[in-house]
């Protein structure tokens, strides 16, 4: 986690209380600041690795659409250039940027941001596409990442993923669940579907929607967008 130095959150959320992931005063990667639509620059990648997007294939036609999710989410308009790798998670101490190389061999990506209408926590969806080879290598990278980083104290809460699924969506695919637990406050919960196609690689993060089936029909959604 790090914090954000006089850097302003586009879309603060609004939390349902002090356990929740928007109001957490320092952001964690994966699970905050694809939460919270704030962006910030990713450790160990320089501006020369932050190339513009390509048409295809991480074009806006490969990201879900406000529909795809249900009834009462509003879409932001679809961004291009690279973002931070959705798996940065610089407040784990066993984290070293360093140790997971495929994040600087991206070509391209695409993100969106969807606001619920509730003024709950968002949804996000970033479409990434690889140099040849690197789009395995980054699902490697995530998955040791998160044996690295399972769990781990943050500023008086407890953050901790756990991999639901390893060969989700035929096997392309990892269904993950990360959650940030603080004693005395309800817990909060995001799923993360990360799908790869070739050298693309599409990672939806949303809040829990207390149905596995809404998680697999969002997926399902998703792998359609890709073709």
């Amino acid at each position: 986690m790090s914090v954000w130095s006089g850097r302003t959150c586009r879309g603060r959320i609004r939390g349902r209380g002090s356990g929740s992931f928007a109001v957490l005063p320092v952001v964690l990667s994966a699970l905050v600041v694809m939460a919270a639509g704030c962006h910030r620059p990713e450790p160990g990648v320089g501006p020369d690795e932050r190339r513009a997007v390509d048409a295809e294939p991480s074009g806006p036609g490969t990201l879900l659409r406000a529909a795809d999710l249900g009834s009462g989410w509003h879409e932001d308009e679809a961004r291009s250039g690279l973002p931070p790798w959705p798996w940065e998670q610089v407040d784990c101490p066993d984290y070293r940027s360093a140790d997971y190389p495929a994040k600087s061999h991206r070509r391209a990506a695409v993100e969106r941001y969807y606001q619920p209408s509730d003024g709950s926590s968002p949804a996000h969806h970033v479409v990434e596409t690889y140099e040849p080879g690197w789009a395995e290598r980054n699902v490697d990278d995530v998955r040791r990442v998160l044996l690295r980083c399972a769990s781990y104290p943050v500023h008086g809460s407890q953050v901790s993923f756990a991999v639901v699924d390893p060969h989700y969506l035929g096997g392309e695919g990892l269904l993950i669940r990360g959650r940030i637990e603080r004693a005395g406050i309800p817990h909060s919960v995001r799923y993360f579907v990360m799908l790869k196609r070739g050298e693309t690689v599409s990672t939806v993060s949303l809040p829990d929607p207390g149905s596995r089936a809404t998680v697999d029909s969002i997926a399902a959604k998703a792998v359609a967008r890709l073709g």
